[in-house]
């Protein structure tokens, strides 16, 4: 392995306590307020965002509740796993639409315990408990769009 695939694959892995929060988050809005999962998202190992339609903005209350279940839920220390299917098998369990084009038949989805669940190919950590504490840091509404910017405080 050459130093650029070494560096490639070190922030391949960096990134992956912080896309396993994005599954959650995902999860935790989507029972919270029936939004749906994001309609675009932006994953950096620092700091990421997650943009969902609603039709007006959390409260300061209610982006609390949500940062609150978030951290219960990495605390309850779920394996994440993984289990591979045609999208033929899953079409009534997923929205297969967001699948690129050249997608291949085989979809690998990602669970985060009993949890969450939904079609992948990011890197994850192997259980909740690697993620660190979750934060809200901002939010925005504009126009029907809803944004969380999230931080996580990584464990030592």
């Amino acid at each position: 392995m050459d130093i650029n695939e070494a560096s490639d694959k070190f922030k391949e892995e960096a990134i992956a306590p912080m896309h396993t929060a994005e599954h959650i988050l995902n999860g935790t809005m989507d029972r919270m307020w029936h939004c749906g999962r994001a309609v675009s998202s932006h994953v950096e190992r620092k700091k990421s965002k997650l943009d969902y339609r609603m039709s007006a903005p959390l409260s300061a209350e209610q982006v609390a509740e949500v940062e609150k279940k978030v951290n219960e839920v990495i605390k309850a220390h779920l394996d994440v796993s993984e289990e591979f299917a045609s999208q033929q098998q899953v079409a009534e369990r997923f929205d297969l639409k967001r699948l690129p084009d050249d997608a291949t038949e085989t979809v690998r989805i990602v669970h985060v315990g009993n949890y969450d669940e939904c079609l992948c190919v990011g890197r994850h950590v192997s259980n909740t408990c690697e993620i660190g504490r979750f934060r809200i840091s901002s939010t925005r509404f504009d126009n029907g769009m809803f944004r969380i910017v999230f931080r996580l405080d990584y464990p030592d």
